[in-house]
């Protein structure tokens, strides 16, 4: 993909705006927290049941109050202050993480104890995310959202690459142990974004309250083609692809590593994905953004496939690598188009559909995962699932022409 624009400010301007700074500190905290819980949870569950079908439930408690909330949540970030959300949702996160490192330290903690802890995570994320999404065009200067949705990808991916891994290594010092650290990673993500000082005022809705008001934002997506095709493009894709559930069975019985190795599965995506933030950082697309994003898809797709059929660390490890480099070209389109083509007021209720379209893949692509596994069998779930999100790739093409021939995300 090669860069298309002559002139580029530099990136680094980015986080010496103070705003932003915190706001980036803030989301990598969050998400050291969150996928270090990822590894962790499903380890522990793993290791109590030795179910798949216990692992997809994972995604499903997890999702659940994503569907019940999501509308409510981006009602709720569009008249209240977004960063007194998002750090009401981190002080609840971190008292339930400490709650599962007292009941893992203990030794009491059961496995229905776990799924509560994960819908209580589920609950606040539904909230915490809308408000946080919406927030990002408040922080960056004018012009520079690409630029700042890359980097904000890339806080991401660094907390990706190397929560897992924090979470394998540390969960075999004792299972408390990563839940103690979740807490405290919470905790500064509440601090930092005390902080954030936003330098313009945040456009509020003023309509009056109503029960077409908290879904407006469905029809807002529904009526704007690009949006609906790009967020239902990502649903269906990651629904069908994703094989997260899956690594701790790759990990166990097919590869044939422990905790460790199930960290640097769940970090080795974020490798890819933290390399080609940094390279949008630098060189945003500027020009075919529609057709890069399909492609994107197509190659995450091809990349899961072979992760699916691999028996080797290594062809295994190159797979999610390749996998992570591809998703994120999807995922800063996305953002990018979802947040300039949404005025401010309505910034917060479009992300919570947003959410709950990436919400539903990943946590229910997680459920279908485990359930197609405790069905037919690892291997077979995770080929599947690789060659359906090429062929829904290949017919949103169709079905989405207008979103296929999206030039400029100016």
């Amino acid at each position: 993909m090669r860069p298309m624009q002559a002139e580029i400010a530099p990136s680094r301007g980015l986080l010496r705006h103070p705003p932003f700074t915190f706001y980036f500190l803030g989301r990598v905290f969050s998400e050291f927290a969150y996928q270090i819980s990822a590894v962790a949870i499903g380890w522990q569950i793993y290791a109590m049941t030795h179910s798949a079908f216990a692992l997809g439930m994972v995604g499903l408690a997890q999702f659940l109050p994503t569907l019940v909330l999501t509308f409510t949540a981006g009602h709720v970030a569009d008249r209240h202050d977004r960063r007194r959300i998002v750090q009401l949702c981190q002080l609840v996160e971190a008292g339930t993480a400490l709650f599962l490192a007292l009941g893992s330290f203990g030794g009491w903690l059961t496995v229905p104890e776990i799924f509560a802890a994960v819908m209580v995570f589920g609950t606040a994320t539904a909230f915490e995310s809308p408000a946080a999404a919406a927030l990002l065009p408040a922080v960056v200067p004018d012009g520079m959202l690409q630029r700042g949705t890359a980097l904000s990808t890339g806080a991401f991916q660094v907390a990706i690459v190397s929560g897992p891994a924090l979470g394998g290594l540390t969960y075999a010092l004792g299972s408390w142990v990563p839940y103690a650290i979740m807490a405290a990673f919470w905790l500064l993500g509440m601090a930092v974004t005390a902080a954030i000082r936003l330098d313009r005022p945040v456009e509020t809705a003023r309509e009056a309250a109503s029960w077409g008001d908290m879904f407006a934002g469905v029809g807002f997506v529904r009526n704007n083609q690009a949006i609906l095709g790009t967020i239902s493009l990502d649903l269906f894709a990651v629904l069908l692809g994703g094989a997260t559930a899956l690594m701790p069975i790759y990990a166990a019985d097919i590869l044939h590593t422990g905790p460790w190795g199930l960290g640097v599965l769940r970090g080795a995506p974020a490798i890819g994905a933290l390399a080609m933030s940094v390279y949008l950082t630098r060189w945003p697309i500027a020009r075919r953004t529609g057709l890069r994003m399909f492609q994107a898809v197509i190659l995450f797709g091809l990349g899961t496939v072979v992760f699916a059929v691999s028996r080797d660390m290594t062809l295994s490890l190159i797979a999610l690598v390749f996998m992570g480099a591809a998703d994120t070209v999807s995922m800063v389109i996305r953002i990018s188009l979802v947040q300039l083509a949404t005025p401010d007021a309505m910034r917060g209720r479009v992300s919570a559909v947003n959410f709950l379209f990436v919400n539903a893949s990943n946590q229910l692509g997680e459920f279908r995962a485990g359930l197609a596994a405790a069905l037919m069998g690892t291997v077979p779930a995770a080929l599947m699932g690789g060659i359906g999100t090429v062929a829904v790739a290949l017919l949103w093409m169709k079905l989405f022409p207008k979103l296929k021939s999206w030039d400029r995300l100016e």
